[in-house]
């Protein structure tokens, strides 16, 4: 290995077989105690011990490019994924563990100088410390993203749920006048009391999962829901004057009595693929939105025939999180979104089904 010279090659098979098994160890295979804090800890420990102990025997022994490597990467692993605390511990510890590993300056002499390794391990160490902020703010906004998302769901779900308890509430007063002048009537208003009802329960079913944050005060934002009634203007609009030319394909198989939830996933859906095609591409010429229900699903896409070549200036193709926001509220609905090139490879598509029995009005 290049870098021994003459120098004992005995520390070199004790640490890195180590340190690269710290490194390389499948995922799937990895036992639980063996965490991000033990694989970049326990390499380093073994490396100074080692180094402690040449010095102390007098012999002379040198660390390849090997060891160095990988004490690098282990302590650019410790600084990016471990937690705050052990981030700290771990990194000191790969970082004492390089600068103290004995190699041979130009001079052909054998030294451990530790200002030779301090500009590697800084680098190395700050570009952790990039990376570790970089996934700092990527969750932070994914974070914000799926709150924004659940409490835009809640403000729905109130608008639904207090609908049909509106209608319950006027249909039981009705029914109470009834019971005494027109008592045959009251089979009919209990039958639409309990379709209410069920209809109310069915939404808070599918959209508790994501009502176990506290909405904040001062949130006074409300967006209008969309639902499939608004599609074609939100279609037509889309194209404009100088837009791609975009259709609306609704199947005849699509009921006008579709859950309100999810006819605002599909709205959505419809919304932010759309957006998308503005900011990423551009050079699309034709968009077409598709409805289709088979009595259970409802499936929504989105398919342009785009290449992405013509894009919007990076400011202005935003953060890349509405998909983020869309996965929730789909998931959330029992339902799957797809993204990715269309099977025609004309371009780019998006794909949501949602279960969507239809209900009575």
């Amino acid at each position: 290995m290049a870098g021994l010279g003459d120098g004992s090659r005995w520390p070199q098979p004790v640490v890195l077989p180590i340190g690269l098994a710290a490194l390389l160890w499948p995922v799937a295979r990895r036992p639980a105690r063996l965490t991000v804090a033990v694989r970049a800890a326990v390499p380093a420990v073994l490396s100074g011990a080692v180094t402690a102990a040449v010095f102390v025997s007098g012999r002379e022994a040198l660390s390849g490019p090997g060891e160095i490597a990988t004490l690098l990467c282990l302590l650019l692993i410790a600084v990016r994924d471990c937690q705050v605390r052990w981030a700290v511990v771990c990194g000191v510890l790969d970082a004492a563990a390089v600068l103290a590993l004995p190699y041979r300056e130009a001079s052909g002499e054998s030294s451990v100088n530790p200002f030779g390794m301090l500009l590697p391990v800084c680098a190395v160490a700050g570009l952790a410390g990039y990376l570790r902020v970089l996934d700092h703010r990527r969750r932070v906004a994914v974070t914000e993203t799926q709150r924004a998302e659940r409490l835009a769901m809640a403000a729905d779900l109130h608008d639904f749920v207090a609908h049909h308890v509106t209608g319950i509430l006027v249909q039981t007063q009705v029914a109470q006048l009834l019971a005494t002048t027109d008592p045959e009537r009251l089979n009919t208003i209990l039958t639409d009391v309990e379709r209410s009802a069920t209809e109310a329960l069915a939404s808070m079913r599918r959209t508790v999962g994501l009502m176990r944050e506290v909405p904040e005060t001062g949130n006074t934002g409300r967006h209008p829901a969309g639902d499939l009634a608004a599609l074609p203007e939100l279609v037509e609009g889309f194209s404009g004057p100088v837009g791609p030319k975009a259709a609306l394909h609704r199947d005849p198989s699509v009921p006008e009595g579709l859950p309100h939830e999810v006819q605002v996933a599909a709205y959505r859906v419809v919304q932010e693929a759309l957006t998308n095609v503005r900011r990423h591409a551009a050079d699309a010429t034709e968009v077409t939105v598709g409805l289709a229900h088979d009595g259970r699903v409802l499936e929504v896409t989105v398919c342009d025939d785009g290449r992405g070549g013509t894009r919007l200036p990076q400011a202005a193709r935003g953060g890349g999180f509405g998909l983020v926001g869309l996965t929730e509220r789909v998931t959330a609905l029992g339902g799957a979104l797809r993204t990715g090139p269309s099977p025609e490879h004309r371009g780019w598509e998006v794909t949501a089904t949602l279960p969507a029995e239809k209900t009575s009005r």
